[in-house]
């Protein structure tokens, strides 16, 4: 029997702002399996969001304090999480599992999660996103567990622009488990950092070469309009282009050979330029990757579900509308009812950037509430 979509469901306290806007029309009967929607594209990348939690508060992401976590009861149990994830893999084709936050290392079942979901599906690639503190500990660990691979954030290299940016003086242990993991195998250990104006943008080129020296794959990702105190202004964030001007002093950007296949960081090859003739000189020395949401957005090739840490299907990173996944797994629905509910919520995924079409400094943009720590990313 289907089971209805309905509105969707504004988070516990939330402002039910997807009630104001009218629905499309429903996902049609007879359509090939899977999470697609009204755009063909289908969804095979799945986000899952562990817990809300961080002991970050970076400034493009959460407010100084003030804000209030979720209450245990609402996240997902341990149970709750392998049986959605099982749902996505085995009935509605998803093909790479996503771990992510808040900051997952919080979460003291952790290990567990990721033992359960390895027994499950042996050959199911499993990441995860971490803020790395407290990673040193944990990394062997995970890596026996059987996840698969880690990216962790990291926007400086120098303590004090680490403490501006995190509102945490906690580099020496970020750099710790950055080092834990690749001792551990979890690579490839990609690196993200996001690029502040006037803070952190001009070590750019000295985090690309430390990344490289390391063999750590490095992504700049476009600050996007998900912080918490609402700050974000387009004339404010490092461009892409500017990223690749930035670079361009001491690096030759080329094309990656690999294709994208819906990755959402745009993949370069890295060469040192040559001093005297500014041409691109010796080997390739490793490849950079750039994420450039809003200057460039890749949202016609947009491969992405996300569960939010209580079970909400959010069917876009910008959608102000979620889908409440968990309230009915509680209420003793069947797998099918449930992959349903999923495919009607990703059947009304926007065209891109939570609207019907791109723009994320277009006039009607309007900024989720909740933060990217509260989203999962």
């Amino acid at each position: 029997m289907s089971v209805q979509l309905g509105m969707p469901q504004p988070r516990e306290g939330g402002s039910g702002s997807g009630d104001r806007t009218p629905l499309p029309a429903a996902r049609p009967a007879g359509l090939a399996p899977g999470l697609v929607d009204r755009y063909g594209r289908r969804a095979t990348d799945m986000r899952l969001s562990l817990t809300d939690k961080c002991n970050l508060r970076c400034t493009y992401c959460m407010p100084a304090e003030g804000l209030e976590w979720l209450a245990k009861q609402a996240v997902m149990t341990a149970e709750e999480i392998v049986r959605i994830v099982r749902i996505g893999v085995d009935h509605l084709g998803v093909r790479e599992l996503r771990l992510t936050g808040g900051e997952p290392l919080v979460r003291a079942d952790l290990i567990d999660i990721i033992s359960a979901l390895r027994k499950a599906h042996p050959e199911l690639p499993i990441s995860m996103t971490t803020n790395g503190v407290g990673l040193d500990k944990k990394a062997a660990a995970l890596k026996s567990a059987g996840l698969s691979r880690i990216n962790v954030s990291l926007d400086s290299l120098h303590e004090e622009t680490f403490a501006q940016l995190t509102r945490r003086p906690f580099l020496d242990r970020v750099l710790a488990g950055v080092d834990a993991a690749w001792a551990a195998g979890l690579g490839p250990v990609k690196l993200n950092a996001v690029l502040m104006r006037g803070i952190n943008d001009e070590e750019s080129p000295s985090l690309l070469a430390w990344a490289l020296e390391r063999g750590y794959e490095l992504r700049f990702i476009e600050q996007m309009p998900l912080d918490a105190d609402h700050g974000w202004t387009r004339r404010n964030m490092i461009t892409a282009a500017e990223i690749r001007e930035l670079l361009s002093v001491d690096y030759v950007l080329g094309p990656d050979p690999r294709a994208r296949d819906g990755a959402p960081a745009e993949r370069f090859e890295v060469r040192r330029r040559d001093a005297g003739s500014g041409d691109a000189t010796g080997p390739v020395l490793g490849t950079v990757g750039i994420i450039a949401s809003v200057t460039e957005p890749f949202c016609s090739d947009c491969r992405r579900t996300r569960i939010t840490a209580e079970g909400k299907i959010m069917s876009c990173l910008f959608s102000r509308e979620e889908f409440d996944l968990l309230g009915l797994l509680r209420t003793g629905a069947t797998d099918q009812q449930l992959a349903e509910r999923w495919q009607d919520a990703m059947w009304l995924k926007p065209k891109a950037h939570g609207m019907e079409h791109v723009g994320l400094d277009a006039p009607d943009f309007v900024q989720p509430d909740r933060s990217m720590s509260a989203i999962g990313g």
